[in-house]
């Protein structure tokens, strides 16, 4: 809501600052918005913008006809007369010292034309290392700095320090001083800060600001002859549709169509997302009508993208409309795909099998109606991976067509990325029967997934399938599945592959050897590991850079550190942050953590890696023991301003122990922003709060943890379960605070508890013998809807007779089904470890010859 009464406002003051340019204002533009202030009309509490225009007469947006905005050249994009875009351009156009930043005020030219006198750039270009080099070309250009071509990212950084630093106004004056050519990259760059900011901000003045900066932007790229591309502009038109922001969208497609005339069909698509986001019901019917006009063959792109548009949204009433009519032949194999992804997002079956008929009936050929049938069928909701490819394969036996090999191809992708593998495999063995010819990238993409799922006991099948269909491996094919070997602690079996890649006329690389380096090294056998360097000298293969770093990483004493650091430099291959990596856990590992430090201080260390050096340091320093270092490197990353990698905060919270950490567990889960890192983080910092009994900080943490899955019921409730696993597992249980935490999830976050989270409490009542909360869970299974099992029965039973209830114990276990041997061998255990029954049990002859072996 917030949002959206912001973007209003917003919305309002630039169509007011228009207004205003009209009689002859000087103001600087911030200056003059303030004045505007009082005559901006109050935001309304909807939460979508209003769709009418304001009391003056002017054309209604609704009355222009959307198309002709996009084609016709000669009509402003703005919805008003043209004088209105002039007097906006004007405004726009008016470099005063409101369009500084605040990070930019006070600087000016003088600044820093002529010489580096800007601290921090100097301490950053000072660096001999630094990635950027300076190049001195001649005598003459000595002073100029020349940025090599390759050097992108590196110049994207600078960018991005300069932008922070001084504002982009001054960052394009600054380059110019330093003699660089502002680019397309430097514009992206610059753009996309000022977008940034203005989603950012909470002050409509500075948005409107970064909006005046992006025009300019706009306008200085044509001015040098710069086209004006999607990769440019889908931010800032995302930011419009995002605020509501109709009469600014509108504005901007002009200097959009002038810098690209090639824009035009994609513009209608963020026209109608915008018209969608505003929910425009008027609009969106007269771009539907459109789409299904067949008047004009000359604008099939722009009605595409209109389609596209629709396809993406949750329209699905304006979308059936237009399936009804449409001709899908005349729509491009690209976007006809999109349209069978949203048919099967939809679940239309009706409509999916009437168009593959008219593909057919057509004459459009089988492996594209094989590819519409895979966008179709990957795209249904709710479906498990094995119906995914029953469909694909009914469709295909439907229609009397043989699957095509690329659209085989996208299956095997799409049960990989779901990890099943086996599937993916079964997939394989009917392209082969259905005659068609196998390729080594789809059993490449296989190994790949067998990598990531840690299923290394299919590596055979697949090398299987490689001899039987002769099929030509590659160098990275081999690698792999040596590495699957090794994993699999099968060595001689990784040995083989390595003496058959020269069977195959495959060349061993150094990658192959330092596969099974790394698996002797991880299993502690470093003479083994050391034979494998033999083996690569005796087969004339050269160390590469990870060899090297498997070298040193597993090293244990300060002398063979420094041999194989030295015979590294020797053979002049590249130094990688991986060595530096290596070298730091390798001191790290034999006690020598100044020495680890002091390999941060190496001139060789490229200036972009040096932040991800520092994290391996204090990884590397945590987990040896040495935390008040590591948190000191800490404090320095962030008092420079740095991010600690995912991985080194992960480090510092496992070795976190005391409860006094907690609010360091909490700072350091701030600094995850990938959600995959940060909900590991938050799991940990649960864990802590399990140990340490903080019961609120575990309960919050929970709640955010149950809003990241509020998509994946299932993915939340094995997260809640391992938090009372944990309660489970400790000696002695603390069955209080396992009731406490259940009852304040059950009324803070509004959730029932799962069977899991029951069961490991009353696992933990049998353990401290705690005959009242047994009962209180007890009676929680019936509360949740939960229907008690024969395990619910049996821990029940155990409970009561581990608290010494052996009335109610015998009354629980006449209400254990006793139809299964192994019940009655449990229950028999339970009574011989706590006490006998009341009705003494009769003798079980598998308990008794179990106790005489």
């Amino acid at each position: 809501m917030h949002k959206m009464t912001r973007a209003k406002s917003l919305s309002s003051l630039f169509r007011a600052a228009a207004k205003g340019a009209g009689g002859g204002s000087d103001l600087p533009l911030v200056d003059f918005i303030s004045s505007l202030n009082a005559a901006v009309p109050p935001s309304s509490t909807s939460t979508k913008r209003s769709l009418k225009p304001p009391k003056p007469a002017k054309k209604r947006i609704g009355d222009v006809e959307p198309f002709n905005l996009l084609l016709d050249p000669s009509s402003p994009p703005e919805v008003s007369s043209t004088q209105l875009r002039q007097q906006l351009t004007s405004i726009l156009d008016d470099r005063t010292s409101s369009d500084v930043s605040p990070e930019s005020e006070g600087t000016s030219s003088d600044n820093y034309s002529g010489s580096l006198d800007i601290q921090w750039l100097s301490e950053l270009m000072s660096n001999a290392n630094v990635p950027i080099k300076r190049k001195e070309t001649s005598r003459g250009k000595k002073q100029k700095w020349v940025f090599k071509n390759g050097q992108v990212p590196q110049c994207k950084q600078l960018i991005k320090l300069c932008g922070e630093k001084l504002g982009t106004e001054a960052t394009l004056q600054f380059f110019g001083q330093l003699g660089r050519e502002t680019g397309v990259k430097e514009y992206i760059a610059l753009i996309a800060m000022c977008i940034h900011k203005a989603r950012t901000t909470d002050c409509e003045e500075v948005a409107l600001v970064e909006m005046s900066k992006v025009y300019r932007h706009f306008k200085e790229m044509r001015k040098r002859g710069f086209q004006i591309d999607e990769v440019i502009y889908s931010q800032l038109l995302m930011f419009f549709i995002d605020r509501g922001m109709v009469e600014e969208f509108h504005f901007f497609c002009g200097p959009i169509k002038d810098g690209n005339c090639n824009s035009i069909p994609r513009l209608g698509y963020y026209e109608m997302l915008l018209w969608i986001s505003v929910n425009n019901e008027e609009m969106i019917r007269k771009l539907c009508d459109y789409i299904a006009a067949d008047d004009n063959e000359d604008n099939l792109q722009l009605k595409e993208n209109y389609l596209l548009a629709l396809c993406e949204s949750q329209q699905t009433d304006d979308l059936l409309r237009v399936l009804e009519i449409i001709d899908i032949t005349k729509i491009s194999d690209k976007h006809a795909a999109t349209v069978f992804k949203a048919l099967g997002r939809l679940s239309l079956e009706s409509f999916t099998e009437k168009f593959l008929l008219t593909f057919k009936s057509l004459d459009h050929g089988a492996e594209k109606i094989s590819r519409l049938i895979f966008s179709y069928a990957s795209c249904i909701p709710n479906l498990v991976v094995e119906d995914v490819v029953l469909k694909f394969e009914s469709l295909h036996m439907k229609f009397e067509i043989t699957p095509s090999l690329e659209s085989y191809k996208e299956l095997i992708k799409f049960c990989c990325s779901s990890h099943q593998v086996q599937l993916a495999l079964d997939i394989v063995n009917q392209i082969s029967q259905d005659g068609l010819s196998l390729s080594i990238d789809m059993l490449n993409c296989i190994l790949h997934a067998l990598e990531e799922n840690h299923e290394c006991n299919l590596v055979r099948r697949i090398y299987s399938v490689i001899c039987c269909h002769n099929l030509k491996p590659n160098a990275e094919t081999f690698r792999r599945m040596i590495s699957l070997s090794v994993k699999m602690k099968d060595f001689g079996g990784a040995y083989a592959m390595l003496s058959d890649s020269r069977k195959m006329n495959v060349k061993p690389v150094a990658g192959m050897y330092n596969a099974i380096m790394a698996g002797y090294f991880r299993e502690k056998k470093i003479s083994a590991g050391l034979r494998v360097l033999k083996q690569m000298e005796l087969d004339s293969v050269k160390p590469d850079p990870q060899t090297y770093s498997y070298l040193m990483g597993y090293c244990d004493r300060e002398e063979d550190i420094i041999k194989y650091y030295e015979e590294l430099k020797c053979s002049g291959i590249t130094v990688t942050k991986h060595i530096f990596m290596s070298l730091i856990n390798a001191y790290a590992a034999c006690g020598q953590f100044e020495k680890a430090k002091q390999v941060l201080l190496d001139e060789g260390i490229p200036v972009k890696s040096l932040n991800e050096l520092r994290s391996a340091l204090i990884s590397s320093l945590a987990s040896n023991g040495q935390m008040a270092d590591a948190l000191d490197t800490y404090e320095e990353i962030k008092q420079s301003g740095g991010d600690l990698e995912p991985r080194a905060v992960l480090s510092l919270m496992e070795c976190l122990h005391s409860k006094r950490d907690l609010n360091l567990m909490l700072q350091l889960l701030e600094e995850l922003h990938d959600q995959g890192y940060w909900i590991e983080g938050c799991c940990r910092v649960i864990s802590f709060c399990v140990r340490k009994k903080h019961v609120s900080t575990a309960v919050h943490l929970l709640k955010q943890l149950k809003d990241k899955f509020c998509d994946d019921e299932l993915a939340a409730e094995v997260l809640f379960d391992e938090a009372f696993a944990i309660i489970a597992e400790e000696e002695p249980a603390d069955v209080q605070f396992g009731v406490d935490l259940l009852q304040a999830i059950k009324s803070d976050i509004g959730i029932s508890p799962s069977r899991k989270c029951l069961d490991f409490i009353l696992n933990a009542c049998v353990k401290a013998k705690d005959l009242q909360n047994s009962l209180l869970i007890w009676k929680e299974y019936e509360i949740a809807g939960l229907p008690y099992n024969v395990f619910n029965f049996l821990r029940m039973y155990q409970a009561l007779l581990a608290c010494g209830d052996h009335k109610s114990a015998e009354a629980m276990r006449t209400k254990i089904p006793k139809d299964d041997l192994d019940v009655r061998d449990v229950i028999s255990a339970f009574q011989a470890t706590y006490s006998k029954s009341t009705t003494p049990a009769k003798p079980n002859k598998r308990l008794q010859q179990q106790k005489n072996k």
